[in-house]
């Protein structure tokens, strides 16, 4: 018997509501979420359009909204929870990262570790 895979990700209600609103609006496939280097906490989390999946991009399907996960960074996003914030100042998404080890003062940039069994 084999066991359904977890799913890399989740999004909130909010998240995916808001995914369905940028992706009606523009000409593009898919959202596809990473991390690169940068910051002074020493990475930042990265959202493109993309026309088409990477042959190693992990697709996810969740509040029926189908995401990419860079597959080169899948082992520093597994068991994220992505949300959407609005407030009076500002309104972005939110990254819920078991991975996350340190972030800087201004919320920009953060440390990751990449997931292990254990975790």
């Amino acid at each position: 018997m084999t066991r359904e895979r977890p799913k890399a990700l989740n999004l909130t209600d909010a998240a995916a509501e808001r995914v369905k609103e940028l992706m009606a609006s523009r000409d593009a496939g898919f959202l596809r979420v990473g991390v690169k280097n940068g910051g002074c906490a020493g990475m930042e989390y990265v959202m493109e359009y993309v026309a088409e999946p990477d042959p190693l991009d992990e697709r996810v399907e969740d509040k029926d909204v189908a995401i990419v996960v860079d597959g080169k960074y899948l082992l520093f996003l597994l068991g994220s929870t992505i949300d959407y914030e609005t407030t009076t100042l500002h309104s972005k998404f939110v990254f819920r990262n078991p991975n996350e080890t340190d972030a800087c003062g201004c919320g920009e940039s953060v440390t990751l570790v990449a997931a292990t069994l254990d975790r």
